[in-house]
């Protein structure tokens, strides 16, 4: 009697852990669908602005002016700090 509980108990244990790995892998095809899709995006990007010039100097243009925002605010922020 022992013996067919321990093999349910097996077949229990099988269960839960099929299930955990049905699940651990659609989660990882997830990741993986995101990453791919990521890639292709960094991908096209590259292309993109190595066919087009001024999308690289608009993009440096617009980084220019955050750090420039990004600069003032810090000093704004240090001013209210010491009122």
């Amino acid at each position: 009697m022992a013996e067919s509980e321990s093999q349910e108990g097996n077949y229990d244990n099988r269960g839960n852990k099929v299930q955990n790995f049905k699940t651990d892998m659609e989660e990882l095809l997830e990741k993986m669908e995101k990453l791919t899709v990521h890639a292709a995006w960094m991908a096209y990007d590259c292309v993109h602005i190595q066919t087009n010039p001024d999308l690289h100097y608009a993009m440096r243009h617009l980084e220019d002016v955050f750090l420039m925002c990004k600069e003032q605010m810090e000093k704004k922020w240090q001013e209210v700090l010491m009122e």
